[in-house]
């Protein structure tokens, strides 16, 4: 089952950058800017229940889609690129099997526990 996912997240991921070649934005946007949903961890510089918070609502696909069709229905490409950033960031992590966080600690995810 955990390769079946991870070749579904592939494929979004592969349909993120898909999306953004039809943006008019250069490709270094794209490779300067795809880690930095990340900033989401820092929240657990205070304690495990804000670093999760945090690094879910960088990491939660649903809200690069909202980012993204808002993007398009306001043909804003900005909106757009950042839907697709954290789109494609959060795929791409969870080919790696980094999911969204637990209260527990940062390496509990709802793709399981990670390490294991």
């Amino acid at each position: 089952m955990k390769k079946a996912i991870k070749l579904e997240e592939l494929g979004m991921f592969v349909l993120g950058i898909f999306l953004f070649s039809l943006l008019d934005i250069s490709w270094w946007w794209f490779l300067a800017l795809f880690f930095s949903p990340d900033i989401g961890m820092l929240g657990y510089l205070i304690n495990n229940k804000i670093g999760a918070i945090t690094y879910n609502i960088f990491h939660h696909k649903f809200l690069g889609l909202i980012f993204y069709l808002v993007g398009v229905s306001f043909t804003s490409e900005i909106l757009q690129f950042i839907g697709i950033i954290i789109f494609s960031h959060a795929s791409f992590d969870r080919i790696f099997g980094y999911g969204l966080k637990y209260n527990k600690g940062f390496k509990f995810t709802h793709l399981g526990e990670i390490g294991n």
